[in-house]
């Protein structure tokens, strides 16, 4: 008979990870782990309002596959403690204080909309830290026009209450034959998870993150050349929250980077392709 402990089983699926959490400083973070441990992990920056609740499974999956992936609320969202901060470089720093709380000294990152540009301060401050960055549906501090979100939310959020929508189904996808039903699956695709869910955001958490953000767009730029690390870009080519073209600007300004651009899609575009950006993003992960 062995004597021999059982292994703890890998979870590989999004909707079963369970919810941990963990004591950093002043701050109780909530955060998912799933995939196989060890090696360098996956560690995903959510977009604005967005809890654990919000990262489309296809993609996480598909990269938990082979790869420790770790989901976390920022300080003040969702289940984690605290107060939103009022800038995104106070957010890169609860997310490295996160990060070395759980024992990582290197880690990839994943991020989309606001998580990019928490991603980018993060590889600026602590370039040791990171060894490689998606970013998804983003733009550059001082980008042009991503002040404007804020406007752009809150008429979407409107436009979603008086039809009874997701909000998402305005912000991330065009409303033509291909956008609806890429939204409508989009949608469902995130309620797969029926137990454990998050806690949603505040709404005064909500406008501290938009403030954030626009004080984020209305800043000096950052120096971008400083980041070495190998970079994935990718974008919708219609992204109404941060313009499609500030994809192309942070790709012309990091060296090296890889940029993905989807037809026929908005802030979304990685999520409407999904089937075809879940491979390129893991190709290029690695392991």
């Amino acid at each position: 008979m062995s004597n021999t402990a059982p292994t703890e089983s890998v979870v590989t699926s999004y909707a079963k990870a369970p919810t941990r959490t963990l004591a950093a400083g002043d701050v109780t973070y909530a955060y998912r782990e799933l995939g196989p441990k060890g090696g360098i992990p996956v560690v995903f920056f959510v977009h604005l309002a967005a809890t654990l609740d919000n990262w489309d499974p296809r993609i996480i999956d598909a990269i938990a596959k082979n790869r420790h992936v770790i989901t976390f609320d920022q300080r003040g969202v969702g289940a984690s403690t605290g107060n939103v901060p009022g800038s995104i470089e106070e957010m890169a720093d609860d997310a490295y204080t996160f990060i070395k709380a759980l024992g990582f000294d290197k880690v990839d990152v994943f991020s989309f909309s606001l998580g990019g540009m928490i991603a980018q301060d993060l590889a600026l401050e602590h370039p040791d830290l990171v060894r490689k960055i998606v970013l998804t549906g983003t733009g550059p501090r001082g980008g042009n026009d991503i002040d404007k979100v804020v406007g752009t939310t809150y008429r979407d959020i409107l436009r979603a209450v008086l039809t009874r929508s997701d909000p998402k189904e305005f912000l991330f996808f065009n409303r033509n034959a291909t956008g609806k039903p890429a939204a409508k699956a989009f949608i469902r695709r995130l309620q797969e998870r029926t137990a454990d869910r998050d806690k949603p955001i505040s709404t005064s958490a909500f406008q501290k993150q938009l403030k954030a953000i626009q004080k984020f767009g209305r800043s000096a730029p950052s120096d971008l050349s400083k980041l070495t690390q190998p970079t994935l870009i990718a974008n919708g080519d219609n992204d109404r929250m941060v313009p499609s073209i500030l994809s192309e600007d942070l790709h012309r300004r990091i060296k090296g980077s890889e940029l993905i651009i989807y037809p026929d899609s908005g802030h979304g575009g990685i999520f409407q392709f999904h089937a075809s950006f879940s491979p390129a993003a893991v190709a290029f992960l690695g392991h």
